[in-house]
């Protein structure tokens, strides 16, 4: 299991925010981007751990390097 908590998605929108990441679009689910990468993330509380890994790979992030930005 990745050595990661299960966050609320609100904190994470931060946490990318923080990385250069902004919001593009909102719904279900909210998705991001910093111009290169598009990342999306739903609106769940709290968002799986395994979920939450992938989505941090999938913006170019390490788990804690993600972590600081909590």
């Amino acid at each position: 299991m990745p050595s990661l908590p299960e966050i609320n998605y609100q904190r994470a929108v931060k946490a990318f925010e923080k990385f250069g990441f902004w919001i593009t679009r909102q719904g279900k689910h909210i998705t991001m981007t910093n111009g290169k990468r598009i990342t999306t993330i739903p609106r769940a509380n709290p968002i799986n751990a395994y979920t939450m890994a992938g989505i941090i790979n999938d913006a170019g992030l390490g788990i804690e390097e993600f972590k600081k930005l909590l």
